[in-house]
């Protein structure tokens, strides 16, 4: 059994950097002032190889820290705070972590076991990071004077009193903000520069300073963006609009109001077209019409001025007056809308009866018919009084026309009655000259 484990550790450990004889946690995290263990697992019995080696911080200088064998540590006396080397596992502790502290570390150590002639070396190394716990962070914006949409740009800087490796991170309506064709961060995202600003960029702004042990959010910084006019647009709850043209009662006071999408709001102007040019009527949002001071078809005008982007749009808009029932205006535009769906389903059940009405026409009137032509001409004797005329059918008959005689005469003679009756049934039943004689 003892071969056999000897045999296992030799074939683990021939490689020549024999990289499962040993481990090491690679990034540990420390607070400023606390301990810290950077601890190694060996992987083969340490008491019965010979080792030797040693520990050095390679970045951002290469400092040798301690060397070591089986039995003996010896640190570098030229450092103050030397750490302290665990033997027989080769870990070491740093009792105070400071600025200095912080580095990269690497461990070297070569293994001769038993039975194998030349010495097996392994090199680890472990980054150690000292942090300051972060304070809240505060956030300044540069300019501080108002912002013009597509024209002025801001820079927004997040900074602590107190960290260290701290990497921050920006939030809008709690939402993350990342880069984009005009969002730039620099390296630790502690600046967010906006060039040039836009309506969406319009917002609350928090930013995050974390590093690896603690974090922090900072308050709300409002960025304020002036922008428009957009989406400008004439309204009125009055009468009906129809594609820039406003219907309205006669004999009724009309209120037009000129909306658009501006920060701040707009300025706006109210005007009228005439032949000669336009005519200034008023300023401001709210525009009151008498229509009937007014001739039919008259045109307006709304322009809108945004004073502090030097922005300004206009929309136009005619004025037609009519008698409108107001109940009937305010419902009008609904009933439109419905107004040809309700002609189909009219007409489609229109049509549906007329249909079944000739369906149900054509399935009764052949029965009728049919009933007829087998009757014997005896079930009722009042049905069969009258006066007959016998028309000659070809090949059947030679004369072209026969006495009128009386149905009594005629009850012997089965075929010729059904013959004359057949006859009888296709002749008009205006009366002829020679019946009323």
């Amino acid at each position: 059994f003892n071969y056999n484990l000897k045999n296992a550790i030799l074939k683990i450990c021939t490689d020549s950097k024999c990289i499962e004889c040993v481990s090491l946690q690679p990034t540990q995290h420390g607070k400023m002032g606390d301990p810290m263990l950077l601890k190694v697992e060996t992987h083969f019995d340490v008491h019965n190889v010979t080792f030797q080696g040693f520990w050095c911080k390679i970045k951002p200088n290469n400092t040798l820290l301690v060397t070591f064998n089986n039995i003996n540590a010896i640190p570098n006396l030229r450092l103050k705070n030397s750490p302290a080397l665990s033997l027989p596992d080769v870990s070491i502790y740093f009792e105070h972590l400071d600025e200095d502290t912080q580095g990269e570390y690497e461990l070297q150590i070569n293994i001769i076991f038993p039975g194998i002639p030349s010495p097996v070396a392994v090199t680890k190394r472990v980054t150690v990071t000292v942090s300051v716990p972060v304070s809240m962070p505060v956030i300044t914006k540069t300019p501080e004077s108002e912002l013009v949409e597509d024209r002025d740009n801001v820079t927004l800087t997040c900074s602590v009193e107190h960290g260290t490796n701290v990497q921050f991170k920006w939030l809008k309506n709690n939402m993350v903000v990342g880069p984009s064709e005009w969002h730039t961060f620099s390296k630790d995202h502690g600046t967010l520069v906006i060039n040039p600003v836009k309506k969406e960029d319009i917002g609350q702004y928090n930013c995050e300073a974390q590093n690896h042990i603690s974090s922090k959010l900072s308050k709300q910084a409002e960025l304020i963006v002036f922008y428009g006019p957009y989406n400008l647009a004439v309204n009125s709850d009055q009468g009906l609009k129809t594609e820039g043209v406003f219907m309205v009662n006669l004999e009724e006071l009309v209120f037009f109001e000129c909306i658009a999408d501006s920060n701040p709001p707009n300025t706006c102007v109210w005007i009228s077209k005439t032949k000669n040019g336009t005519e200034v009527l008023m300023t401001g949002p709210r525009f009151e019409v008498k229509p009937y001071e007014l001739p039919q078809g008259k045109e307006f005008l709304c322009r809108a001025f945004n004073n502090m982007t030097k922005k300004q749009d206009e929309t136009k808009f005619t004025l037609v007056m009519a008698s409108l029932d107001r109940e009937k205006a305010k419902y009008s535009q609904e009933g439109s809308v419905l107004s040809s769906l309700a002609f189909i389903t009219i007409s489609s059940v229109l049509i549906i009866v007329c249909m079944m009405f000739v369906l149900l026409r054509k399935s009764c009137h052949p029965r009728r018919k049919q009933r007829g032509l087998h009757r014997s001409g005896h079930e009722d004797a009042a049905e069969d009084f009258g006066i007959y005329e016998f028309v000659s059918v070809p090949g059947k008959m030679e004369s072209t026309q026969a006495s009128c005689r009386s149905l009594t005469r005629l009850d012997s003679v089965k075929d010729l009655h059904t013959t004359i009756y057949d006859v009888i049934k296709h002749v008009p039943e205006t009366p002829t000259l020679s019946l009323l004689k």
